[in-house]
């Protein structure tokens, strides 16, 4: 059957896919605030969990979407016909998948609502199944079914929910499978089946559980089953399956009633509703309610609240009213309108990656729950823009997991204060983690204009490993707690800027003996793991570089703002690594580099002095100018390569055997994105660099058919460098195209004012991704296309923030200035509609904004300048400059809250 791929219906983002079950590895996630996460595929296989710990449905990778039979099912009998599923998962419908037997099916989802219709056209049965997370306190997840008689004779009908309860840790899967089912307590009531285990399961030291697990369900009116089959053994009979279960299949009359109990096997919701007969034309709808609850589940008030038709119907309105209202806080209009709608997409995409962290939907069967520490930050950096009210609490809140040697904690867990050293206890550093925070805080800052945050005091993180975890302090114990001491005993606390200047200035000193920052565990890209001793990321100190210019120029903003200052206090200790303010080391050095940043170490173990130093601000900018001119120089003298082809750019590795990892190789050519990135984003490569990495990315990375590739082959497994060189090629880290990266080099060529090049970039990340025939994903961006093209990792990806931070501040060129808004748009005349216009509408200073650019003349970038600027219809006369012009903050905090206004610019030729 020939595939056709998902269409948008309408303006507000709604697709729909015909016959998504000819789809593999498809999936849908369903999330609430309370912290039910679920994800249902075109069939409702899928999974429902509150955490590592608390699996409703049964843990799951993406294989098991077509291969497990455990699902979210719903049977019909039907009298002279026998079983149907109205989700597709009976062995008899599997069987004629590829068959003239074929159903008709339908996929409809929104934000974040999944709808499947299937009909069969021999039965005369139409099913349409809908599912959903509502927005209540409650870790709920929702489905209604509606059956309807599409023919001219009645249907007798025996309906018939079964939904396998799982009930405890995804640990449990395999390690004691079968033991973990001794301890359910399994209890029937009114309108469903409810599982509390009796103890959590482990060996370390076996605890009384809680948390109860419950399918629950009712007729369109309430009605409640009129019996269960609670027991997975006693439902599927000797012999059946979940796919072909008994019960169903031989029309048994239910023995369990309500107020009965069984313990020691495995559960199903199975609830039988009361036979009926359905007439031509007309339906009937079943609500089922899955549920986690952290005590005994309150059976009354959960049919009161959602198990009937009209109350499922009003929470999913709301639900809806919920979304939108997050969703509509950035949108775009251009002249693609259909790429307009995908983007609403992956404006969700950093939402998702809040609540679900990286774990819990199918491709991310790994972690057990909690953000990773680049995740949070580069998360944020969309959230920033689509719920800024949260994540100012949010970055203070996380510097506290910054370790006094520079390092920080890799896990953040839900509430404030919570950090892990890792979540396989593996004690290892990822060099890049320091550099990330920076990049935040400075959006942060240029969003809201608040350089007081800069000077809020914070904890550090402390555990047992110091040194970068190259030494553990035996002397240390949890008891303790987790943040740093001073001498006497005391908590310290340094100013956010005391700990981004430690974060930043650490990898300066701890370099390798090719002078660029170590690698240590890895850096962004994880697979470069097997280079801990002599590895070295140019990439990252290219970054790194760049931030502490950034820094130099940050802080000498400190004596102009409010009350300003022209001093700054830092933990003595710290001032060492400020070496010019006392004795300036010679940086060509690298064993004095690294002797510094030993005695450093030794000062802050096992406890920092408590002594504070004052600074002049002047004195520290220009040390970290000093620092950063030098990397710079240092990065345009040594990693410049050319190939014998004559093409050039910037290396980006030294591997575990300090040998240069790109340029010419008996192999091939080696080369990497990555190395790219950095180096054009932070000024480190000149214009007339950029123009030539540009041509050695095209002749060496792009691929027309799955786009830019994070590296080229190297026909080697690469033990001194890292395991990414075992994956095959063209896959997750080994040349697949990673969108992150991709997006980040549009970044790059857009900010150094390379437009049509980055233009070109960020279109094959969405040509690619919306190419359903090879993507087979659903709209938004994936983590990466692999060699086939297919769209892998879907949903939760850090280059959704990146995509949206360009799209906004680089391409529609809308930005903060300390405060102030800068208007730069970086548009191609093909981006404007008809009426030559394109708008986005964002929020900035506490007000939702509309803003229009009108291009009448239909000129290209770099054949516009900025002209008339209006406001809500009145001109206005902002700070113009040669990149773009600047709208006070004042004028905007004094407009009303609530509505939306509209800021209109003339671009003129």
């Amino acid at each position: 059957m020939a595939i056709t791929g998902w269409r948008f219906q309408g303006k507000e983002g709604i697709f729909r896919l015909e016959q998504p079950e000819l789809s593999s590895y498809l999936y849908f996630p369903l999330v609430n605030e309370a912290g039910m996460m679920s994800s249902v595929s075109p069939n409702l296989h899928g999974q429902s969990t509150a955490g590592h710990n608390s699996f409703l449905l049964e843990p799951i990778s993406v294989e098991s979407l077509h291969n497990s039979k455990a699902s979210r099912n719903f049977w019909v009998y039907l009298e002279g016909e026998g079983a149907w599923s109205a989700t597709g998962n009976s062995a008899r419908q599997n069987a004629a998948l590829f068959s003239g037997e074929k159903e008709k099916t339908t996929l409809e989802a929104g934000f974040l609502w999944h709808k499947i219709i299937r009909e069969n056209g021999r039965l005369n049965l139409r099913a349409e199944t809908t599912s959903f997370v509502p927005m209540t306190n409650d870790k709920i997840e929702l489905m209604k079914i509606r059956l309807t008689n599409t023919g001219n004779t009645e249907l007798t009908i025996t309906p018939t929910a079964a939904i396998p309860l799982y009930a405890r840790s995804a640990d449990d899967l395999r390690d004691h499978r079968h033991v973990t089912s001794l301890l359910h307590r399994i209890y029937t009531s009114v309108h469903g089946v409810e599982v509390q285990p009796s103890l959590s399961f482990d060996e370390r030291g076996h605890r009384v559980n809680k948390t109860a697990y419950g399918v629950f369900g009712a007729a369109q009116d309430g009605t409640a089953p009129v019996g269960f089959f609670p027991v997975t053994e006693d439902f599927i009979g000797e012999g059946g399956a979940l796919d072909w279960p008994q019960a169903v299949v031989a029309n048994h009359r239910p023995d369990v009633k309500a107020d009965a109990d069984a313990e020691g096997y495995e559960a199903v919701g199975a609830l039988r509703f009361a036979t009926l007969g359905l007439a031509p034309g007309a339906s009937v709808s079943y609500v089922i309610a899955m549920i986690i609850s952290d005590d005994r589940i309150d059976t009354q008030r959960i049919a009161a609240e959602y198990l009937s038709e009209p109350r499922f119907d009003e929470l999913l309105e709301q639900n809806q009213t919920y979304w939108k209202g997050k969703l509509d806080t950035l949108s775009f209009h251009s002249g693609d309108e259909q790429h307009d709608l995908w983007m609403k997409w992956v404006t969700l995409q950093p939402i998702l990656r809040r609540m679900y962290g990286n774990s819990f939907l199918p491709y991310h069967d790994y972690g057990r729950g909690g953000r990773g520490w680049r995740d949070l930050w580069q998360d944020c950096l969309a959230l920033l823009v689509m719920e800024p009210d949260e994540v100012g609490h949010l970055l203070y809140n996380n510097y506290a997991g910054v370790r006094i040697d520079g390092s920080n904690a890799t896990i953040i867990g839900a509430k404030p204060g919570e950090f892990i050293a890792d979540r396989n206890n593996i004690p290892r550093v990822w060099m890049d983690h320091g550099a990330w925070p920076l990049l935040t805080t400075l959006l942060y800052i240029h969003q809201s204009g608040d350089l007081g945050f800069l000077l809020k005091p914070q904890t550090y993180f402390r555990d047992i490993f110091t040194k970068r975890c190259k030494e553990r302090d035996l002397a240390w114990t949890p008891e303790q707690g987790n943040k740093l001491l001073s001498q006497d005993g005391r908590i310290y606390e340094g100013t956010i800027l005391e700990h981004i200047l430690l974060q930043n200035i650490v990898p300066f000193f701890n370099v390798g003996e090719n002078g660029n920052i170590q690698l240590e565990g890895a850096d962004w890209n994880d697979g470069l793991d097997l280079a801990p001793g002599r590895g070295e990321s140019v990439a990252f100190t290219a970054f790194y570089a760049s931030n502490l210019l950034e820094l130099s120029e940050l802080i000498t903003r400190l004596e102009q703002a409010d009350g300003g200052t022209d001093t700054l206090e830092i933990a003595e200790e710290i001032a060492v690594l400020l070496d010019s303010l006392d004795t300036p080391l010679n940086y060509d050095s690298i064993p004095a580099k690294q002797e510094l940043l030993a005695r450093y170490f030794d000062s802050v173990v096992p406890a920092v002095s408590g002594r504070k130093r004052k600074l002049s601000v002047r004195q520290v900018s220009e040390d970290l100018r000093r620092k950063a001119n030098w990397m710079f120089e240092h990065l345009r003298k040594q990693e410049w390569i050319r190939s014998a082809e004559g093409f050039e750019w910037f290396n980006g590795y030294y591997n575990n055997d300090a040998v240069r990892v790109e340029g010419d190789h008996p192999n091939g050519v080696r080369m990497t994105l990555t190395g790219q990135v950095f180096t054009i984003m932070g000024g480190i490569a000149t214009e007339e660099q950029v123009g030539k990495i540009t041509a050695a990315v095209d002749r060496y990375l792009k691929d027309e058919q799955i786009g830019y590739r994070l590296n080229s082959r190297f026909c080697e497994i690469q033990q001194n460098l890292g395991r990414a060189f075992g994956f095959a090629f063209g896959h997750k880290e080994n040349g697949a195209m990673f969108s992150h990266m991709t997006v980040m080099y549009a970044n790059a060529l857009y900010k150094r004012g390379f437009v049509q090049a980055g233009k070109q970039v960020l279109d094959s990340v969405y040509q690619l991704s919306a190419d359903f025939e090879r993507s087979r994903m659903y709209p938004g961006v994936p983590e990466y296309i692999n060699e086939r093209g297919r769209g892998m990792y879907t949903y939760l990806t850090g280059s959704a923030s990146w995509l949206l931070l360009t799209l906004l501040t680089e391409v529609y060129g809308v930005k903060g200035n300390f405060g102030d808004l800068h208007l730069d748009p970086k548009l191609t005349a093909k981006q404007f509609d008809a009426a030559g216009e394109v708008s986005v509408i964002t929020s900035f200073a506490g007000r939702k904004l509309q803003i229009v650019y009108r291009n009448l003349q239909r000129a290209d970038y770099g054949k516009y300048q900025i002209g008339q600027v209006t406001l809500n219809g009145v001109v206005v006369e902002p700070t113009s400059n040669e990149e773009g012009c600047l709208i006070p903050r004042q004028a905007i905090e004094t407009l009303p809250e609530g509505a939306v206004h509209r800021i209109e610019i003339t671009l003129n030729a």
